[in-house]
């Protein structure tokens, strides 16, 4: 197992954040220097979205189709997700108490059901904005959020609105159990946006360089995530608070990419009723990540200038950063934590 002593700095400036580890990285994650100009980036011929592929995963098929965006609750109550193995790229957000939510990017592939399904936060906003105007569903939110969700450029198809799409597992804990048909949501947004570029370029193989690496996790203090490489199955496993992920359909959730970007978190003015703070994800900016594929890992910069423009990501030489084709995550974690790496 090796390990890595990368720096993760803030997007837009900042103390950077030292990876739980002890080897050094083959490509450094600083940011850019404003004083010193960098190549503009050109694509490898290689690199891109394949033809009639999706631009979240590049899996074939995906090209053109409506995208809807889910809220899902990924605790261990939350176990097993029903249909979460089916999106093709997958965000994890902080929400209140340190736990995290999982905004879940479905297009190429529709399941029979989707859930638990759980209540929308203000970070939504502006993570799912470079999708375009997406039906985006969820479980429903504080009544300070609903005004600026309905100001927003997504289609509301909410356990309030799409409520014949819904209903509650007998089987699972409130509040849990809410489920819901994805092809019914997409009947109340007959004009949802399709899939569109978002930044990420993809290829069957991966770049030069990298190190090997056996798993990742970011902790926070109510919950974690882990990515374990699966060298037989050729992608990572998905770990949730401190146990492998589960599905309704058996087996554990698995990423062919894995994305630790760190991220600046700001108070949002929002929180719960028992007094917990919603943190702000800012996503809008710069900064650096650690990009998991192929057993391996590259330290990466991320760039994303304003909010309808999608994130990129770039590796030391200012090309492109190509993901492996299949579901992909990325997480969203606030700088001043730190990942451990195997």
């Amino acid at each position: 197992m090796v390990g890595s002593a990368l720096l993760l700095a803030a997007c837009g400036g900042g103390d950077a954040a030292p990876v739980s580890s002890s080897a050094t990285p083959s490509s450094s994650s600083a940011s850019p220097s404003p004083s010193s100009p960098q190549p503009l980036p050109t694509p490898s011929p290689s690199y891109g979205i394949p033809p009639g592929a999706s631009p979240f995963s590049g899996l074939p098929g995906g090209a053109d189709k409506p995208v809807l965006v889910v809220k899902i609750d990924n605790t261990r109550a939350a176990q097993p997700h029903a249909g979460l193995e089916a999106a093709d790229l997958v965000y994890v957000e902080e929400v209140e108490w340190s736990l995290t939510r999982l905004a879940a990017v479905f297009s190429t592939t529709l399941p029979d059901l989707i859930g638990p399904i759980r209540s929308a936060r203000i970070s939504d906003i502006d993570i799912v904005a470079p999708l375009g105007r997406v039906a985006f569903s969820n479980s429903g939110a504080q009544s300070k959020l609903l005004p600026v969700l309905a100001q927003a450029n997504i289609i509301d198809v909410s356990a309030g609105r799409a409520w014949d799409a819904f209903y509650n597992d007998p089987g699972r804990p409130s509040p849990v159990d809410h489920m819901a048909d994805p092809v019914k949501l997409l009947d109340y947004a007959p004009d949802a946006a399709t899939a569109q570029d978002i930044g990420l370029v993809f290829s069957e193989e991966p770049p030069p360089g990298g190190q090997p690496v056996d798993s990742i996790t970011v902790t926070w203090p109510s919950s974690d995530i882990s990515f374990t490489w699966d060298e037989a199955a050729g992608n990572f496993i998905v770990g949730l608070n401190g146990e492998e992920s589960r599905s309704t359909t058996g087996g554990p959730q698995r990423a062919a990419t894995a994305v630790i970007q760190s991220v600046v978190q700001t108070d949002s003015g929002y929180g719960d009723r028992y007094g917990g703070k919603t943190p702000l994800v800012e996503v809008i900016g710069e900064g650096t990540a650690l990009v998991l594929r192929n057993g391996r890992m590259w330290a990466v910069t991320w760039e994303r200038p304003d909010m309808e423009s999608g994130t990129r990501y770039y590796l030391s030489d200012g090309t492109p950063m190509p993901f492996a084709i299949g579901q992909e995550w990325i997480v969203l974690m606030d700088r001043t934590l730190k990942p451990t790496v195997k």
